[in-house]
């Protein structure tokens, strides 16, 4: 006789303040790797205040980050991750942010430089620049 079917249960969604923390653990973590200033991490952030900010980073799991603030931390962590697929060495890819890049859409400036325009668009704009690199979805 065989087993019953098991009905798979969905799994509750995780809370806000779980994916803010999980975010920007790993946002100070790339932060770290790639070199930043504090005024570049807030930029990217969406400039916070500095007492928010430093908050964030002294107690992660405190925060409960809006929309705009997940959506960012988002495309940083894809950035991130193009960057370890397209150049496998650490060094390599944790380096390319701020080497000059003369691809359209940089104007040989380096992909730190426009992602501190500070718009999501400019998160976006890298993000979509790897992917293409990579193959992925442009």
């Amino acid at each position: 006789m065989p087993a019953p079917a098991r009905t798979l249960q969905p799994q509750p969604d995780p809370s806000s303040r779980a994916l803010s923390a999980a975010g920007l653990r790993a946002f100070f973590n790339i932060a770290r790797d790639w070199g930043l200033t504090t005024d570049a991490q807030m930029v990217l952030l969406g400039s916070p205040g500095r007492s928010t900010f430093f908050k964030w980073k002294a107690a992660p799991e405190t925060a409960d980050l809006k929309r705009d603030t997940l959506e960012r931390l988002s495309y940083l962590l894809g950035i991130y991750k193009a960057l370890q697929i397209l150049l496998p060495a650490a060094d390599a890819a944790d380096a390319w942010v701020k080497k000059p890049n003369t691809a359209p859409g940089f104007g040989g400036k380096s992909a730190l430089d426009r992602m501190l325009g500070g718009n999501v668009a400019d998160l976006v704009a890298v993000r979509q620049y790897l992917d293409a690199r990579r193959g992925g979805w442009a």
